[in-house]
């Protein structure tokens, strides 16, 4: 397909002739309709995508008034539903939701169903949307129908007019690093999520940074992956040990992944903090249950989903018609500490 010319705005025209089908039928799919084959579908999401067409700003939010006003739903779109840090954002999202009068729908983003088509179909005031990715086909539908979109620490960079609410997660990491220097700890591991995803990138990078700019030069950082995944967090511990067995402090992105490295050091016979000290993230109940307690990087979980329809409300029924410039929220984190750090083995604190 040639380029567009140099300030044009993609139109539906030019979606239907890269999809090879007619207007219409782009303007069906973008509304959710079913009487579109699923064939049809998927050409005309991944036309959407290829000429970045998007609604024209507020253009859409006339159809989701009703007799009293605004749509009384919005849409609350995950990838999945199970852990503790799902359920304190989704506390987050009914109460907040509950406050301005609003019915908060889930649903479930399976690649494998036609989810965004269901939701097309209601009048909803928006979405946010967690734990998924935003460059996925069924996102750029939402984009391009003109659907007020709210991402909560988005996997991967957003579309530049997407809006997004997160945490401070480098600054995050950097704490971490911090609270296992001043303790005297010098060779470190890290149990990091998927290397793709920003969030956890980014906590990576904070640990990373101190480290790497630590006054005594002799700090060593070591990484594995664990997928946020209590199991393969437990494989990725067990990697880096094997690879350095002098670690004396390990970071883990997630409190669920902390559990993992609970795991591998038990069955290796070392004691937390005596051995190994253990700093997580998130600052989920699990935290405080587990022996010993876990220091962690605490992030406000139910206040991002609160910020999040907050934000979403804002877009939703603006009277700018949606043109100002998207928002990039970021809440603080804080480390809050327990019995899992101590001093380094051989050294004393320099806290």
């Amino acid at each position: 397909m040639p380029p567009r010319p140099a300030g044009t705005r993609p139109t539906l025209s030019l979606v239907a002739k890269t999809a090879g089908t007619s207007v219409p039928t782009v303007s069906k799919v973008l509304r959710g309709g079913t009487d579109v084959s699923a064939e049809t579908r998927a050409r005309v999401m991944e036309a959407v995508r290829a000429v970045g067409y998007v609604r024209r700003a507020g253009s859409r939010n006339e159809g989701v008034r009703d007799e009293n006003g605004w749509s009384n739903v919005l849409d609350l779109v995950v990838t999945h539903f199970e852990g503790s840090w799902a359920n304190l954002l989704v506390a987050g999202v009914g109460r907040e939701a509950a406050a301005a009068g609003l019915d908060v729908v889930l649903t479930l983003a399976d690649p494998q169903s036609d989810w965004v088509s269901r939701l097309l179909r209601r009048r909803t005031l928006g979405v946010i949307g967690t734990l998924v990715d935003p460059a996925s086909a069924q996102f750029g539908a939402l984009f391009a129908a003109g659907v007020p979109v709210v991402l909560v620490d988005p996997m991967t960079t957003p579309p530049s007019g997407v809006s997004s609410v997160g945490v401070a997660n480098w600054e995050g990491g950097r704490m971490a690093a911090e609270h296992l220097l001043s303790l005297g700890h010098e060779r470190l591991g890290v149990v990091a999520g998927h290397a793709r995803h920003l969030f956890g990138r980014a906590r990576v990078d904070g640990f990373r940074g101190v480290a790497d700019t630590a006054s005594s030069g002799a700090v060593t950082v070591s990484v594995a992956h664990g997928g946020w995944n209590r199991a393969k967090a437990a494989a990725a511990t067990h990697t880096l040990l094997d690879a350095d067995p002098g670690i004396t402090g390990i970071f883990a992105c997630a409190d669920s992944m902390a559990l993992g490295v609970y795991d591998a050091l038990g069955a290796r016979g070392l004691r937390v903090p005596e051995d190994i000290s253990v700093v997580g993230f998130d600052d989920l109940p699990e935290a405080q249950y587990i022996t010993p307690g876990l220091t962690t990087v605490r992030q406000p979980s139910t206040e991002l989903g609160a910020a999040a329809v907050r934000l979403l409300t804002e877009l939703a029924r603006g009277e700018d018609g949606g043109s100002r410039p998207a928002a990039r929220m970021k809440l603080a984190t804080e480390l809050v500490l327990r019995a899992s750090t101590g001093p380094a083995p051989g050294t004393a604190s320099r806290r």
